[in-house]
């Protein structure tokens, strides 16, 4: 091995997956019955993603599934966080359920359990059917009912077999991102809308909560958010502050909420937007968890920006640091530290790290290899900083790699590959990197340690 790794320091039941999202992988977007959603929409309108790229095809994991759950065999893993498309099971947002869409869901379920692969569902991973976002979208509190309601019945569909569950993935990228940079689907740039948003997600997320723990009794439930450290840029007082609001925005916004506190007083203020609250909200917000999923990618250095957007902080770009080919920091020591912060500060009592990755110019070379050591040192860098935290303290139960396969990188299209699997998009073809195969490797070392 090119590391050596502490990987006694996780216990013998860590779960070791991979990650993907419905969108970024079925493709199939018109066919059983599924109805368009905001990023079929936003894909197709030109200039908003990359390559006017969009999910029509995608991975064609509608049809491929089976290769895919054995390249999940091939690498030895025991965890699978996917996603439920919304539009396919209830096309409209609510209404009618379509058979077909939970049938496609049963049927793979069922095979990763064959396979000796957990299923860990993700209920929203940002694909809001049309229907409901013509309605108003996250910017109207019926759009957390009907989300509630639409797990409802897939827990009652799955919930035999499937136990651990995520309400929401990355609500700060459907609220910030999607409703005030405009970068993401609904691409709005509307600081009331994208408030209005953020709250009646994480309401979304509480009432999704009691809906699968009312449909699916002995559930594991959770929520899955990405977070940044966040530094100042220098001692100046004023970047000092920067790195406060930034680290409002990014981090305290999403989790304080969640873990009781109510909503940060003092981004309340700087945002200046009054919450759409009705009594007894944050206690459905703050609803107790079974575990919290952390997404982790990158650090911010801050400066302050007054004459910027809100939070009125601009990441600095630091010199001679490395970056991955999304020309994002690479820093693994941030993950350790934010596993620390939500064990220490929020007391979580178990932890996923459900996202973490890095994307690469990979090609596949003239021997049909796809040599990526950017990506394998960057695994092992990160799967070090988990056995530090856990070393630490943290109560870290698995590690998800984002992601298993090559996929529709949202606004970024195709260009961005993250995965352990490289994909021709032309031709479908599937080739494990070697990135895939030091994974393996890992796996396979752990349990032995155990054994």
């Amino acid at each position: 091995m090119s590391e050596s790794l502490d990987l006694a320091a996780f216990p013998a039941d860590f779960a070791w997956g991979t990650a993907t999202s419905a969108y970024q992988i079925e493709g199939a977007v018109a066919e059983d019955g599924r109805a368009p959603s905001i990023w079929d929409t936003f894909s197709h309108t030109p200039g908003k993603v990359a390559g006017d790229d969009h999910g029509d095809v995608a991975c064609d994991h509608y049809h491929r599934w089976p290769e895919d759950i054995a390249l999940m065999k091939r690498l030895g893993t025991d965890a699978y966080r996917m996603s439920v498309a919304w539009p396919r099971v209830r096309p409209a947002g609510d209404g009618p359920v379509n058979a077909a869409g939970l049938d496609f869901y049963d049927r793979l379920v069922d095979a990763l359990l064959d396979a000796g692969i957990t299923p860990n569902i993700t209920l929203y991973h940002w694909d809001l059917p049309q229907a409901l976002q013509d309605r108003g979208g996250w910017t109207v509190r019926d759009t957390a009912e009907h989300l509630a309601d639409y797990a409802s019945v897939v827990a009652a569909r799955l919930g035999d077999r499937v136990t651990r569950w995520a309400t929401l993935n990355e609500p700060l990228c459907s609220g910030w991102i999607g409703h005030l940079e405009g970068r993401m689907a609904p691409g709005l740039t509307d600081l009331t809308a994208a408030v209005h948003a953020s709250y009646h997600l994480l309401l979304a997320h509480g009432l999704t909560t009691q809906a699968v723990r009312a449909a699916a009794p002995g559930a594991q439930i959770g929520l899955v958010t990405n977070h940044s450290t966040v530094e100042a840029a220098s001692s100046r007082p004023e970047d000092i502050a920067a790195a406060t609001r930034l680290d409002g925005h990014t981090n305290r916004w999403w989790l304080d909420p969640v873990y009781g506190r109510g909503f940060p007083a003092d981004m309340r203020e700087l945002y200046g937007v009054e919450l759409p609250e009705r009594p007894g909200d944050l206690d459905t917000i703050a609803a107790p968890l079974d575990w919290h999923g952390l997404n982790y990618y990158f650090p911010a250095t801050v400066t302050d920006d007054p004459q910027g957007p809100v939070p009125y902080a601009r990441e600095v770009r630091l010199p001679d640091v490395p970056r991955t080919g999304m020309d994002w920091q690479i820093d693994a020591g941030g993950l350790e530290a934010l596993l620390l912060r939500l064990t220490d500060d929020y007391g979580v009592r178990k932890l996923y790290v459900t996202e973490n990755g890095s994307a690469f110019p990979d090609t596949v070379s003239p021997d049909g290899a796809v040599h990526d050591p950017g990506r394998t040192r960057y695994l092992e860098e990160h799967v070090s900083a988990c056995a530090r935290a856990v070393r630490k303290g943290a109560p870290l139960a698995g590690y998800y790699v984002w992601s298993l396969l090559d996929n529709f990188e949202w606004a970024y299209g195709y260009d961005k590959r993250f995965g352990l699997v490289h994909v021709d998009y032309g031709t479908q073809t599937r080739t494990l990197k070697t990135s895939g195969l030091r994974y393996a490797e890992i796996i396979r070392a752990h349990r032995e340690s155990h054994a």
